[in-house]
């Protein structure tokens, strides 16, 4: 542990559910889900703590939830209201600290180790933040405070909602307080990590934190084992890294009933890169990597990439990489969704000029030509087969 480091994470409680209760004051205290109606083939992107009671959570089949919780209300997905509510509680991390690591549309890290004599201890800080948002939003937010990222990250979700935990400081309180947590808690241990422990009679952190290094290399790998234990000990340097850049832009379709039309879904594929290459160019970004998504009528899902190079933005580079893709994969089973996204992301480069024809340039163009119509007269204004 650095001495004198003091990190937080601030996560919203439910924030997507929050902001429509706090809209809709008539919502208060009921189960809210935010995302695809029941009568639709969708999943929701968030529930109200009193939906949760019926053992809902995020990316749950929408059927499924109704099934659970008949008197849930479903609500579609505001996700321009959601940013705006989020800018404001963005600018209120950044009254206390300039260091501000934002993950996600609702949770941050900040670092307030050198604003303390500005605004007092760590705890206070959290006290204080929390306070601005509520009078400010209306809405809560559970805040984790420790030494470093990955304490703060576990802290932040003990006492939801509305909950403010401190990380013990000491070196040996630290192993105290992580040691009855479930190895899951750990970053980076996901089902199959967690059934080779169990299945090794590591349960819980301090069984890690006992563990002997050649045991979990046999098991994991000397590089997991090493991050494993190292979190185990509570003990993570990463700093925070202020800025925000999206990771990925995606789109999916669930369909109403399974499709078993191959051009069906080849159009539904085609309009969702449409939208993905818009969306990209908006951000002034490119992307080097593509994603075709396809999940069939049993619920098992594929994922196949592509890297671009030279990395695009325009939308017939886009098309016809996911058509590569999709036109390699043979449809066991009827489909269910598909999707398409983009990653790692680089700012265009400047075109070279050239004296002939430059189909990368002409397409370039086309691309924003075709968003400017888009953008005056509607989004479908204009249609490409």
């Amino acid at each position: 542990m650095e001495a004198g480091r003091a990190i937080l994470h601030a996560d919203m409680d439910a924030f997507f559910a929050s902001v429509e209760q706090h809209d809709h004051p008539e919502l208060k205290d009921r189960p809210v889900v935010v995302g695809a109606p029941p009568n639709q083939r969708g999943v929701i992107s968030a529930a109200s703590y009193e939906a949760r009671r019926y053992g809902i959570h995020s990316a749950m089949p929408s059927r499924t939830v109704a099934k659970r919780c008949p008197a849930a209300i479903f609500l579609p997905v505001n996700m321009t209201r959601y940013k705006e509510v989020s800018l404001k509680i963005i600018a209120i991390f950044h009254r206390f600290t300039p260091l501000v690591e934002q993950l996600s549309i609702d949770e941050a890290f900040l670092d307030v180790s050198g604003v303390q004599k500005l605004f007092g201890t760590p705890s206070q800080i959290a006290r204080k933040i929390k306070d601005a948002v509520l009078s400010e939003t209306g809405l809560t937010v559970s805040v984790g405070v420790a030494s470093n990222k990955f304490l703060a990250k576990l802290a932040s979700d003990m006492d939801k909602p509305d909950g403010l935990t401190v990380v013990p400081a000491s070196t040996r309180e630290i192993l105290t307080f992580l040691a009855p947590l479930p190895v899951g808690r750990l970053w980076g241990v996901g089902k199959a990590t967690q059934e080779i422990l169990h299945q090794a009679g590591i349960r819980r952190i301090g069984d890690l934190q006992s563990a002997q290094s050649g045991k979990l290399a046999a098991l994991l790998g000397r590089h997991s084992a090493l991050h494993l234990q190292n979190l185990a000990h509570g003990e993570d340097g990463r700093s925070v890294e202020i800025g925000y850049e999206e990771k990925s832009i995606s789109r999916e379709c669930t369909f109403l009933e399974d499709c078993n039309d191959r051009e069906r879904v080849r159009r539904t594929l085609m309009r969702l890169v449409d939208e993905v290459a818009m969306s990209l160019r908006k951000s002034g970004l490119s992307a080097k990597t593509v994603r075709l998504k396809l999940r069939w009528s049993d619920y098992s899902t594929i994922t196949r990439q592509k890297t671009l190079t030279p990395p695009a933005d325009d939308t017939d580079t886009l098309r016809e990489a996911s058509t590569a893709l999709f036109v390699r994969e043979k449809f066991p089973q009827p489909v269910r969704l598909i999707g398409f996204g983009v990653s790692r992301f680089e700012k265009p480069k400047e075109e070279q000029l050239y004296l002939f024809d430059n189909t990368n340039e002409k397409r370039k163009r086309l691309s924003q030509a075709v968003d400017e119509i888009n953008s005056r007269f509607g989004h479908d204004s204009i249609h490409r087969g």
